[in-house]
């Protein structure tokens, strides 16, 4: 975290700050940038898997846009800029061509969590609930290590799914399905 006393940061202030040069992600929490490990290669190929699923599913039903690592503003001044793994937006919400720089200023309608060995719980489920503040609709946690999906549509409401179950979005993602195993294929 930045120092105390410091000035805290603005989204566009942190957005144009330069990528650290140790490799590390950061986020912009309350003001304060907070460094973070870079994810290890089981996160990164089920980030990937993840993505590739939604990005083919759009491309034959054009009803949104699906980025990765991308920051979605959580809360305003001060200001919270969390990265999730996997963010989707409606065609409502973002509209389907066109460059986008910067932050944008509608929260996804999905994001998706990918649990690392350095995340807490408490960490995790304070993320969970700012995205459900900020006007997400629906959260993603995937548990790498018991090979699970919980989906939530509310931050104390959700259910775990696991190998052969469907994962279903009903309106969010609507018509997208795939087996919690391909998740990690």
């Amino acid at each position: 975290m930045s120092t105390v006393g410091a000035k805290l940061l603005t989204a566009e202030e942190f957005f144009h700050l330069p990528d650290p040069q140790d490799g590390s992600k950061q986020e912009l929490v309350r003001g304060e940038v907070v460094v973070m490990s870079r994810p290890g290669f089981e996160h990164g190929e089920i980030q990937l898997n993840i993505g590739s699923l939604i990005k083919e599913f759009l491309r034959n039903q054009r009803i949104g846009r699906v980025i990765s690592e991308s920051g979605v503003i959580t809360e305003h001044q001060p200001d919270t800029v969390r990265g999730p793994d996997i963010s989707y937006y409606s065609k409502e919400r973002v509209p389907l061509e066109g460059r986008i720089v910067g932050y944008h200023d509608q929260p996804p309608d999905l994001c998706v969590e990918i649990v690392s060995p350095s995340n807490s719980k408490r960490e995790l489920r304070a993320k969970i609930k700012e995205y459900f503040f900020a006007g997400v609709r629906m959260v993603w946690v995937i548990e790498p290590e018991d090979r699970s999906i919980t989906i939530l549509r509310a931050p104390d409401e959700g259910r775990t799914l696991y190998d052969n179950a469907l994962v279903d979005c009903g309106d969010v993602l609507p018509g997208f399905s795939c087996k919690v195993s391909d998740l990690f294929a």
